[in-house]
Parts: structure tokens; C-alpha cells; sequence
């Protein structure tokens, strides 16, 4: 069984907890996903299956996309609604949409962020989350990342009883964004303190909440024998990649790994980035120009060997 799924993850449930579940509904051991999201966040996860796994990565590199709401008026220790308030600072009189607006336009094009401590990035061979747990601090790392939209999608709603002030937004990122320090961010912009107070990952992978499936209809389509429905061929994880098709007697030079002289792929010139190479309409492996023989390109993944 090889191919991706587009999967949409419940709440309550951690990434890990998903292929888990998998692995005992298509009865195979070769899963794995494409982006981590918190047990707090639905979304679209990417999964793989069997040689599907070897294109997680550019799955991963891909943009997504996420819904939320940010609510000024406290900040918490894991920077959504589901950590302790550390700092609490009443919204007297409510920020203007303008200033909102503005807020958020500052926070777009390339950032500089510092991880939550509640993540999973390391710092001395340890996981943030768990200097955090053992009540530990350490200095983060500053991440660059990029961010193509950040609007907001509703007015601004002031609660008085709260002293607090919530309004829902869209952002479109590249990898390894921390939509809740984006949250967080807005806040201090603001001058006031701020947390994620709800997320939902909208597209990943080059997959929309629309294409997704839950795990129950995952384990409906194995029991009907209709996952071929559902599951997409590993093709559509490579199909950002500039496509080339190959015959049978350089397909037995690139199974083999063979670095090749740019030419025999059809190329008038030196490609400057990976490209897809298929053969009789499978995708078998991706190459890329190599760094120090001019004129040459490698393979960079070999996907498929038969």
C-alpha cells in the first residue's frame, strides 16, 4: 500500500495519535505525517503510506494555511487557550480595526520568531516543552519565517465583562511558523498581552479541508474496499517539481543512481532546481544539479526502483 492521504485531525488527539490509529486501520506499519499539529487544533494532516513516506519532506515544505482567533487581554504559558495566564492586562477601551489592521500587516513578509517554550524545537539536545514541564528556562532560538498573509477575517468583537477583545483571522505561511506566537506577537505590537485562543490548519501538503477525510470514513473506505477512493498516488507529492519523462534506456542509468550530464534529461541548459523524473507515468526519483561537477546532475530522493 503506498500513496498520501489527506487527513482532517480532530481535536484531542496529538499527530502521533493519528498514524497510530492508522497503522491498525490499513494494517501496515509504513505511515508517517507531514506537519505536526497540536492536540488543541483540527486540520488538514498529510499522511503517507508505504513509499509515500519517502516524499513527507516536500509535503512539509509546502505552505498551509490556518483559521484562528486572537484575544488580547492575557497571555499564557503555552501561548494558546490551554495554558495558565501569565500575564493579564484589562482592554479598557477596544483597539480600533485600523490599529488591529496595522498590527498584523507588520507581522507579514520574512519574521523573526523565538519558539514557544511549550514546542518541540531543540535547544542542548532537549525539547523546549520539556525545560517548560520541568519548570526550566533556557534561551530560544530566534527562527526566521515567512509569512504571506496575515488579515483579518472579522470585526473585532470587545468584551466588557472580560476586559478582553477576540476577532478571527487567516494566515498563509511557509514551514515552521508558529501561528501562535504570530498571536502573541500581535499583542505586543499592540502593547497589551495576547494568546491563540483558537486554530484550525485550513490547507497543508498542497491539500484543502475540502479534500479531507476523517479517520472513521478512513476505516469506512478499508472496509468496503474502496480506499483507492481516498488515497492519492505519491505522484501528487512531487507535483511541484518541474516533470520530466524518461525512456527505458536512461531509466536503467537512473535506477542504478547514476550522476548524468543534464543533456540526457531533454534540458537545453543547466536546470537550477530538483526536477520530478517519471517513468512510464510513475514518478521514480528526483534529481538536482550537483554542486561541484558543472554540468551535472544527481539524484537527490530515489523513490521507486521497480
Amino acid at each position: 500500500m503506498n500513496g498520501i492521504l489527506p487527513l482532517w485531525k480532530e481535536r484531542g488527539m496529538t499527530s502521533h495519535d493519528c498514524v497510530f490509529k492508522l497503522r491498525k486501520i490499513l494494517h501496515t506499519k509504513k505511515v508517517g505525517h507531514g506537519g505536526t499539529l497540536d492536540p488543541d487544533v483540527d486540520g488538514v494532516l498529510p499522511i503517507c503510506i508505504g513509499k509515500g513516506t519517502k516524499v513527507i519532506e516536500f509535503l512539509s515544505e509546502s505552505g498551509k494555511v490556518y483559521e484562528g482567533e486572537i484575544t488580547l487581554g492575557f497571555s499564557t504559558t503555552t501561548e494558546d487557550v490551554s495554558g495558565e495566564i501569565v500575564e493579564q492586562q484589562a482592554i479598557n477601551t477596544p483597539f480600533s480595526t485600523e490599529q488591529i489592521d496595522q498590527a498584523m500587516q507588520q507581522l507579514t513578509g520574512e519574521i523573526t520568531q523565538i519558539p514557544p517554550m511549550y514546542s518541540a524545537v531543540k535547544v542542548n539536545g532537549k525539547r523546549l516543552y520539556e525545560y517548560a514541564r520541568n519548570g526550566e528556562t533556557v534561551e530560544r532560538p530566534q527562527r526566521k519565517a515567512q509569512i504571506d498573509v496575515f488579515e483579518r477575517m472579522t470585526e473585532p468583537i470587545w468584551n466588557n465583562e472580560t476586559k478582553t477583545q477576540s476577532w478571527r483571522f487567516r494566515v498563509v505561511c511557509g514551514k515552521g511558523t508558529y501561528v501562535r506566537t504570530l498571536a502573541v506577537d500581535t499583542g505586543k505590537t499592540l502593547g497589551v498581552p495576547a494568546h491563540m485562543s483558537d486554530l484550525t490548519r485550513t490547507a497543508s501538503g498542497g491539500f484543502t479541508k475540502e479534500q479531507a477525510v476523517t479517520l472513521a470514513q478512513v476505516a469506512e473506505a478499508m472496509e468496503k474496499n474502496e480506499l483507492g477512493q481516498i488515497l492519492l498516488p505519491i505522484e501528487f507529492g512531487v507535483k511541484d517539481f518541474p516533470r520530466v519523462d524518461i525512456t527505458e534506456v536512461l531509466w536503467k542509468k537512473v535506477k542504478n543512481g547514476m550522476r548524468l550530464p543534464y543533456e540526457e534529461f531533454g534540458f537545453t541548459q543547466m536546470p537550477t532546481t530538483a526536477f520530478a523524473v517519471f517513468y512510464q507515468e510513475k514518478v521514480v526519483c528526483l534529481y538536482q544539479p550537483h554542486e561541484r561537477q558543472k554540468g551535472i546532475v544527481k539524484p537527490l530522493k530515489v523513490l521507486q526502483t521497480e
